[in-house]
């Protein structure tokens, strides 16, 4: 890798991560589950979100893996609001299907598309905490 000596954010790093590779290896190996959790996780989180993605959309995809499985969530047509994110998410749900040999991956699927969401809503959160926002609970004074 040729490295250009101009500075990139941890954002542009991560967005680079090969989610599937993580999801390939991390739902059937205990070894490299840390990394799905962790930096594929956030790295599935700066993707969707960069998509305008909101978490309650990926947790709505969660819950379909719970009912139907990776493959069947796999096959909708549009799993998220917009084409792009759709495709993209679609590649994670469609490798981790081919991926998925027991019950027990099908679950643990679900519950890194659920730390993805809540990654996201941090996301935005923080966003909205340095924009000069007011928080939602209230102050002490």
């Amino acid at each position: 890798m040729v490295h250009d000596r101009s500075p990139r954010t941890d954002d542009q790093v991560l967005a680079a991560t090969d989610i599937e590779a993580l999801l390939r290896h991390g739902l059937s190996r205990d070894t490299f589950r840390t990394a799905l959790f962790g930096d594929g996780a956030i790295a599935a989180a700066v993707t969707l979100d960069r998509l305008g993605v909101l978490p309650r959309s990926v947790t709505y995809v969660a819950k379909i893996v719970r009912a139907g499985g990776l493959a069947y969530a796999a096959g909708l047509a549009e799993p998220l609001p917009s084409g792009a994110a759709s495709a993209c998410l679609r590649d994670w749900l469609e490798t981790a299907a081919q991926v998925a040999g027991t019950p027990d991956d099908e679950a643990r699927a679900a519950r890194w598309l659920d730390t993805v969401a809540e990654l996201i809503g941090l996301r935005r959160g923080s966003r909205a905490a340095t924009a000069g926002r007011r928080p939602a609970w209230p102050r002490c004074r």
